[in-house]
């Protein structure tokens, strides 16, 4: 199933890893494991390959809502995601090639819907609740979606798209994923190839117009595969707090390496900074994601008074480079965090 991409050495400079034959850049790192380029494998398979490799039971704490303390194991999570899947395909009719808008807050519901679709190769476009019936034009000028996941705060938006829609917090989405349909025949199922769109996200439009940013099943099993090299012998499995959205490729892929690390994931459907701060005291939360401004915010005076946080072991800074003096800020009144930064620090 495995195969190493070869690349000649002698191309590449030692010190930078730049390929002068490409004028490409390479990691100096160990390359990867990946499956033949030729394997149907989805992402969705080749994550729950890598789980073989966990430490930790299928029964550990996947995800828990920090807001009523709600939770599935990894169990569950799969179980649903399975259950679902059979359902989309037999109920709702989706099949490798359509496309499924995500329009919704961090749920629980949202890591087991977009399991689901990637197991049958149904593109992943989730987006920002918060988006306009004009950015909602636009997504769908850039992709013609074939039905739509939303909750009802914001479903209204999408009615004169005239989609197939399901809402996240029904009861009907709930049964899909308990309820597994009277006939399944997967054999029946289009084979998910590597090479398959697997998600489609959007800019930000800072440049211009939003854009749609493609990643295939390829895309997302590297990503899978990296995660799995960062695995760490522990007594307890990491507890990641996540305070950015699923529906920005920070979130979304940080969640794929939560599901290979056998990582516990603690949602926060709205952001405060007094949220965040009893969610990591109430289910000792050992790393945080985040962004430069909540770095610069949690370096105040007084702002963490009065709360436990001897639990945290790290945070991960992305969205934007974090500045030296932030991080160093950071660093003095959290000297025992380790900060990971997933841009380019500024200078």
């Amino acid at each position: 199933m495995e195969q190493r991409t070869s690349i000649c050495k002698s191309l590449i400079d030692p010190r930078s890893g730049f390929n002068r034959a490409s004028r490409t850049f390479h990691s100096l790192k160990p390359q990867l494991t990946l499956p033949r380029p030729s394997a149907a494998v989805s992402a969705a398979d080749y994550i729950l390959f890598l789980r073989r490799n966990s430490q930790f039971p299928d029964s550990s704490t996947a995800i828990i809502d920090s807001i009523t303390g709600r939770r599935l194991s990894y169990a569950e999570l799969l179980h649903r995601a399975r259950t679902l899947a059979a359902n989309l395909a037999a109920v709702l009719k989706l099949s490798k090639g359509d496309t499924a808008l995500v329009l919704s807050p961090n749920l629980i519901e949202v890591p087991i819907l977009c399991f689901a679709l990637l197991s049958l190769g149904v593109v992943v476009s989730p987006v920002n609740p918060l988006s306009t019936r004009s950015d909602l034009t636009r997504f769908f000028n850039i992709n013609a979606f074939t039905v739509i996941f939303a909750v009802s705060s914001v479903v209204e938006k999408t009615r004169e798209f005239h989609v197939k829609t399901v809402l996240l917090d029904s009861a009907e989405f709930d049964s899909l994923t308990k309820t597994k349909p009277p006939t399944t025949n997967p054999s029946q199922l289009a084979r998910v190839t590597q090479s398959d769109v697997a998600a489609i996200l959007y800019s930000s439009g800072t440049t211009g117009n939003v854009k749609g940013v493609v990643l295939t099943h390829r895309n997302l099993t590297a990503i899978a595969a990296g995660y799995d090299t960062v695995r760490e012998n522990r007594n307890d499995a990491a507890v990641v707090l996540y305070t950015v959205p699923f529906f920005h490729v920070y979130g979304f892929t940080f969640c794929l390496g939560a599901m290979v690390l056998s990582e516990t994931i603690v949602l926060m459907e709205r952001f405060s900074l007094t949220a965040m701060l009893d969610a990591v005291q109430r289910f000792r939360v050992t790393l945080v994601m985040v962004v430069p401004a909540l770095v610069v915010a949690l370096t105040k005076d007084c702002v963490t008074d009065g709360y436990d946080l001897r639990s945290l072991e790290g945070i991960v800074c992305g969205g934007s480079p974090l500045r030296k003096e932030n991080d160093e800020a950071f660093k003095a009144k959290f000297p025992n965090v380790l900060v990971m930064q997933v841009c380019i620090p500024k200078p």
